[in-house]
């Protein structure tokens, strides 16, 4: 599922990873067709029920796809163009900046 809208003069191209079998959600931020930067949402297997007892991928982002999109537009608004990540697990939610990893992070 990949779906495309725009906020104030930037396009965002949201989806799942392709293939993963983690649930790996993406929006890709671009303005004139320059990348800005990846937002994405990690959940580790471990807190997939916390989102729908089932784990189904597609419930999930039905469910809370709107609060992703409130934080990207939050970013936005505030000009914060760094690559970020929410990352839940069971003990529950992390903001990681990517931009400043040293290295990868993934989703460990």
């Amino acid at each position: 599922m990949q779906k495309k809208w725009t906020y104030k003069t930037y396009e965002v191209q949201e989806g799942l990873k392709p293939g993963s079998t983690t649930f790996r959600y993406f929006f890709t931020v671009s303005e004139k067709g320059v990348k800005k930067c990846n937002y994405c949402v990690w959940i580790k297997d471990d807190a997939l029920f916390r989102f729908d007892q089932s784990k189904n991928f597609d419930t999930i982002i039905s469910s809370r796809r709107e609060n992703w999109v409130k934080w990207i537009k939050e970013k936005i608004d505030a000009r914060d163009f760094q690559n970020r990540a929410l990352k839940f697990d069971k003990t529950g939610e992390t903001e990681i900046n990517l931009s400043e990893a040293g290295e990868q992070v993934g989703m460990d």
